[in-house]
């Protein structure tokens, strides 16, 4: 596709020039120049940008729930090898009274 660039009139990307390279309405874009060739790339977006005011809070959420259990010493390890950690998994599921599951063979 071409278009005519014209003094008094903004360049135009054309509506299927950018549904094929991905572009969204409202996504911020950038434009680099080098050498007579304009380069147009997505924005980097961080990652607050990725999520809804609601999200956002639900993630803040679960984050400080895990940091308190952290400072109140409710966890297990780190494990020096994976023979231990399953070891733990079965003593935390006979502390709960749950019968051991068995392996197929």
């Amino acid at each position: 596709m071409t278009v005519t660039v014209k003094n008094r009139t903004p360049l135009v990307v054309p509506p299927s020039v950018r549904r094929k390279a991905g572009f969204k309405n409202g996504q911020v874009i950038e434009f680099k120049a080098s050498g007579g060739v304009i380069t147009i790339v997505p924005k980097s977006a961080n990652a607050v940008d990725d999520y809804t005011p609601e999200q956002r809070r639900v993630i803040d959420a679960q984050l400080a729930e895990g940091l308190a259990d952290l400072g109140a010493g409710r966890t297990r390890g780190p494990f020096a090898t994976h023979k231990e950690f399953i070891s733990t998994l079965h003593q935390e599921a006979e502390k709960l009274g749950r019968k051991r599951a068995k392996r197929p063979v």
